[in-house]
């Protein structure tokens, strides 16, 4: 009874899982989901799946129970003011999912390679996982029930069965033990630096799509890697590290000098990450509106000298704003869109970018700034 269980949990699972994908476009346009803190899971609202449910009692009434009257109309169970719709009502149900399950999803859909840890410390663990049934093994593995099956076969294809006096008697060949693989499970670990531009340009809509963005990221690099370290910093013209509240809940103000992002992320790596241990990400978030184009090009100076030698990744993704000009997408694309085509394996290839306009594009930011696998 429990194996049946497991397996229409699992079917279940798998059923569940189906439906995400299929709406998980629509997922992470709308944000529908909502994290629990402190836990590694989910809710998910998912339409038209329905749980069989039980009714307990002696007597139910209604049509075909025993009460009713002719001409009474099926399903009916009360009166009341107005009229009935006539379109067919789509069910919710909140499901728990894991982030791991939402991170498999998302890689799938978007058909991102796993991230291939760099660095020295590229340690795995093993750890051993019992998915299989063999002849021989210790006493303390035996399968019971697989061992109780193989006898009964074997009883019945001799005839030495009676169901009057069904007495099942395991011989040594009939012995069932369950066996194991050794699953290597990657140790590497990552530090993941988060910087946005809090000026006076980028209001809540902006933070919103940065929040909705940032979820994701964090979902699929903790699929890839054992463990994760996030740091967070804000900037106008000015930067400081914050904590994960205030990285999303600043108000803005003032003006933009991105070049302080980049020279507050180098400190904190030449201060706690060596490159040689951490895979380190970097992703900034603005909406392109810099002070000046000195400061553009002291940006592109920074990154060539100072942070793409030591990075797997630095993303940028610009969101779009009334206020901002925009003007930063271009001058990373010109300085390294290039370089990245032609020489893949180049530095300039460790720059990634995208461009969300609204929540609808995402999905696709997600894509372009993984799709490299680094």
């Amino acid at each position: 009874m429990i194996s049946k269980i497991e397996q229409d949990h699992g079917r279940f699972r798998q059923i569940v899982k189906g439906k995400i994908r299929e709406d998980l476009r629509r997922f992470i346009a709308k944000g529908d989901f909502i994290a629990q803190e402190g836990r590694r899971l989910v809710s998910v609202p998912v339409h038209d799946i329905d749980l069989p449910t039980f009714r307990y009692g002696d007597k139910s009434g209604g049509l075909g129970m025993g009460d009713g009257k002719e001409g009474d109309t099926a399903g009916q169970s009360g009166r009341g003011p107005g009229q009935g719709g006539d379109q067919q009502g789509r069910h919710v149900m909140e499901v728990d999912v894991t982030i791991e399950e939402l991170a498999d999803v998302l890689g799938e859909e978007l058909k991102l390679p796993r991230i291939e840890p760099k660095g020295a410390h590229n340690l795995t663990s093993q750890k051993d996982r019992y998915n299989g049934v063999r002849p021989i093994g210790p006493a303390s593995l035996r399968h019971f029930k697989r061992t109780y099956r193989e006898a009964l076969k074997r009883q019945v294809t001799i005839g030495d069965y009676d169901p009057d006096d069904p007495v099942i008697i395991p011989i040594k060949r009939d012995l069932r033990y369950r066996s194991w693989t050794e699953i290597r499970k990657p140790q590497s670990s990552a530090a993941v630096i988060y910087m946005m531009d809090v000026s006076g340009s980028m209001g809540e809509e902006q933070k919103q799509l940065v929040r909705m963005q940032a979820f994701w990221m964090d979902a699929w690099l903790a699929r890839n890697y054992q463990g994760v370290e996030s740091r967070y910093i804000v900037h106008d013209v000015e930067a400081k590290e914050v904590d994960k509240p205030t990285f999303f809940g600043m108000k803005e103000d003032g003006g933009t000098r991105i070049s302080s992002a980049l020279e507050a992320a180098a400190k904190l790596i030449d201060d706690d990450y060596e490159p040689a241990d951490w895979n380190i990400y970097l992703f900034h978030f603005s909406d392109g509106d810099n002070s000046s184009d000195s400061d553009n090009r002291h940006c592109v100076k920074l990154l060539r000298e100072g942070l793409l030698p030591k990075v797997n990744l630095f993303g940028y993704t610009q969101v779009k704003s009334a206020y901002g000009s925009g003007h930063f997408y271009g001058v990373l694309k010109e300085e390294f869109a290039a370089t990245a085509v032609t020489q893949p394996d180049s530095q300039d290839a460790k720059v990634a970018m995208a461009k969300v306009g609204d929540r609808s594009e995402v999905y696709e930011a997600l894509r372009a700034l993984f799709s490299a696998g680094r």
